[in-house]
C-alpha cells in the first residue's frame, strides 16, 4: 500500500522547499520574513513556515490544511501553530499582517462560491491594510500540455524504493480535472490520485479580489516581478485588504 503518509513525503522529496534554489521560494521568503504574523493558507507539509522558523522568523507562524497527513509532517515543528481546515472555514479576525497561498494552491478553489468564501474568510484573517500574497498559473501558458506521462518525475525515497509519478489530463476547460500516478520502478502501480485545477486569467482575478474586499497592490508575470504579458506563465498577486467587501 502506498498510504496518505507515504504520499505526504513523497510530496517533500518532489517540491522541497528552497529559496536558493527556485525563485518563487525565495519571492514568499522575503514576504513572510518582513511579517511579524503570518497566515500559510494551504501549508501542506509546512515547508515554507519551516524554512521561516529556521531563518530566524520570531513572529507568529500558522498553517492551514484539510490535509491530516501533510499537517502530520507540518508538525515535526512545534513552534508552529497548525490548523486541520480549509480555507472557507477560518475564523480568525483582523490577527495576520500576512497571508499566503503558495504552490499554486489557490487553483484548488474551484467552486465560485468556494472561491468566494475563501477569500472573505482570509480578508477576515488580515489586519487593515494586511497583504494576501499568491499565484495561479496563467490560463495562456496551457501547462496542461505538459502533463503527460512522457514527463514524469523519478525519486528514491527514504525507504530506497525508486519511484515514478506523472500526470494525466482527462478534461480540459475553465477547470483543468487530472489524475496523478504514482508507481514503483516496475511500473507497478501504487497510487493514483484525481484533482481539479481553476484557470482564471487576470480581469477574472481582479473581479474575486475585488468582490471579496481587496485591491491589487502588484501583480507579476514571473519571479524576477517582471509585468503580466501576453507570454507570461504565471499571475503573481499581492493584494491588500481594504474597507468592507
Amino acid at each position: 500500500m502506498f498510504s496518505d503518509a507515504d504520499a505526504a513525503a513523497l510530496y517533500d522529496l518532489l517540491n522541497p522547499w528552497d529559496g536558493t534554489r527556485f525563485a518563487s521560494d525565495a519571492f514568499y521568503d522575503d514576504l513572510v520574513m518582513s511579517a511579524d504574523a503570518v497566515l500559510d493558507v494551504g501549508c501542506g507539509t509546512g515547508g515554507m513556515l519551516h524554512r521561516a522558523r529556521e531563518a530566524g522568523h520570531r513572529g507568529r507562524l500558522v498553517g492551514l490544511d484539510p490535509d491530516l497527513a501533510a499537517l502530520d509532517r507540518a508538525r515535526r515543528r512545534t513552534d508552529i501553530e497548525w490548523v486541520a481546515r480549509v480555507a472557507a472555514e477560518a475564523r480568525w479576525d483582523r490577527e495576520f499582517e500576512l497571508a499566503t497561498m503558495v504552490s499554486h494552491a489557490f487553483q484548488f478553489l474551484v467552486g465560485d462560491d468556494e472561491l468566494r468564501a475563501s477569500l472573505l474568510a482570509i480578508r477576515a484573517a488580515l489586519r487593515d491594510g494586511g497583504r494576501f500574497a499568491f499565484e495561479t498559473r496563467h490560463p495562456q501558458a496551457r501547462a496542461w500540455d505538459d502533463w503527460n506521462p512522457s514527463n514524469a518525475s523519478e525519486v528514491v525515497d527514504a525507504r530506497g524504493r525508486t519511484l515514478r509519478v506523472w500526470h494525466q489530463v482527462e478534461q480540459v476547460g475553465d477547470v483543468v480535472h487530472l489524475v496523478e500516478t504514482t508507481s514503483g520502478a516496475d511500473g507497478d502501480v501504487l497510487r493514483v490520485d484525481r484533482s481539479s485545477l481553476r484557470f482564471l486569467d487576470a480581469p477574472a482575478l481582479a473581479a474575486f479580489l475585488t468582490e471579496a474586499g481587496f485591491a491589487i497592490e502588484a501583480q507579476y508575470g514571473d519571479w524576477q516581478r517582471g509585468p503580466v504579458t501576453d507570454s507570461s506563465s504565471e499571475i503573481i498577486t499581492i493584494a491588500r485588504r481594504i474597507g468592507r467587501p
